[in-house]
């Protein structure tokens, strides 16, 4: 008795409803995970890749999933030809095949825009550490750095002076090759850059003596990099084609400079907000009166209001951080105010202290009372035990 055949989307793992793109996508996947030159002599990944295949040789077919959709396995029953009756080479497999054997040996995708045409250098990266007051308000900084430049012996060339490059003999001066590989279903054709001259389409043969056959040399450089006020910790400042030279008169890269800001003794930021904390003296709390705060900005003078209690939080409005598109717009700097209960205390002081106690509730006699009708209780404590 033959075997029953599963459900074309089960075997996908699609739904019945996915589109072309969809059902292709989840196709390669199986593809490349059970093709048998990639599971050489497994018997059961062959199994399933013949599955896969069968399943999308019909759904890719907008004709023959109709009629899948309609009639089930039986619309094919009697075909003539392939696997269960399909003719496998009408279905598009040629560029599902190109990406596993690009992968599988090396090579790039298959056909395509050729790597021998103009190609951007690529980008730098450096780091800067600045301060919090210089992340604030912005700096200028003079960075020193390693870059590529033309090598004047040859002008970028390679080749030693009085020669030029040659046509790549292997690609023809098309910086692709092409190849072919068998594979389950008969030949595929795919396409790679050129191994001997790297996509350039062209090879050298006499090298500058210079340059060694790069076409650049290698500088020690200074770069003045501005960083804007606003800027926070991590974030980067780009320095347009100062990054790496380019191929085949391609633009230079970028170069990308990462701020690192330093922690700071008092502020701390979140946002274009900053943030601090400021001690006030018992007496300034409870009377009020004038203290300094510090800022980015300089010092200031705060008005404290009588009976200011401990973590009360006040706003400094504009005196924070500069916004990056306008430093014109300012966040705030809020303050949190600690009250500073004193630790030592000369005589007088004690003495002064009992008698604001006093005058302010007789806290202190109060606590003292408290402390007498406790001990009372223990002591009927102990004679009711004893008793």
């Amino acid at each position: 008795m033959a075997e029953q055949k599963r459900d074309y989307y089960e075997v996908l793992g699609v739904d019945k409803n996915a589109d072309e793109a969809a059902i292709k996508k989840a196709y390669r996947v199986l593809a490349k995970k059970y093709h048998p030159d990639m599971n050489p002599g497994d018997k059961e990944a062959e199994k399933k890749f013949k599955e896969a295949s069968e399943a999308y040789a019909v759904l890719s077919d907008p004709e023959k999933k109709r009629q899948y959709d309609q009639f089930g396995h039986a619309a094919f029953e009697g075909g003539a030809g392939g696997f269960g009756g399909f003719d496998f080479n009408s279905a598009d497999f040629g560029d599902i095949f190109g990406d596993i054997f690009g992968d599988f040996f090396g090579g790039g995708r298959r056909g395509g825009r050729g790597s021998s045409g103009p190609m951007k250098g690529a980008n730098i990266r450096t780091s800067v550490k600045i301060s919090f007051e210089e992340a604030v308000f912005g700096v200028e900084k003079e960075l020193e750095l390693t870059l590529k430049d033309e090598c004047s012996s040859c002008h970028g060339s390679g080749a030693k002076p009085g020669t030029s490059p040659e046509t790549c003999p292997k690609c023809g001066g098309k910086g692709q090759v092409v190849f072919t590989q068998q594979s389950f279903f008969g030949t595929v054709r795919n396409v790679q850059t050129c191994p001997d001259c790297n996509g350039t389409g062209k090879v050298i043969k006499d090298k500058c003596p210079d340059c060694h056959g790069s076409g650049y040399i290698a500088n020690r450089k200074k770069i003045k990099v501005s960083i804007p006020a606003g800027i926070d910790n991590g974030q980067s400042v780009r320095i347009r084609d100062k990054g790496e030279p380019g191929s085949n008169g391609g633009p230079r890269g970028d170069l990308l400079v990462e701020v690192i800001v330093s922690r700071h003794p008092i502020f701390q930021r979140q946002d274009y907000n900053i943030y601090s904390t400021v001690p006030v003296s018992f007496a300034v709390a409870a009377l009020g009166g004038e203290i300094v705060i510090d800022t980015v900005d300089g010092k200031v003078i705060y008005d404290v209001k009588s009976g200011t209690q401990t973590d009360t939080r006040v706003r400094l409005k504009g005196k924070g951080v500069p916004s990056l598109r306008n430093r014109e717009n300012r966040g705030d700097h809020y303050v949190t105010l600690v009250v500073q209960v004193p630790d030592k205390l000369s005589h007088e002081a004690k003495e002064l202290l009992k008698q604001f106690d006093a005058e302010t509730g007789n806290t202190l006699n109060a606590a003292k009372e408290a402390s007498g009708d406790a001990g009372e209780v223990k002591d009927k404590k102990r004679k009711f035990w004893k008793s």
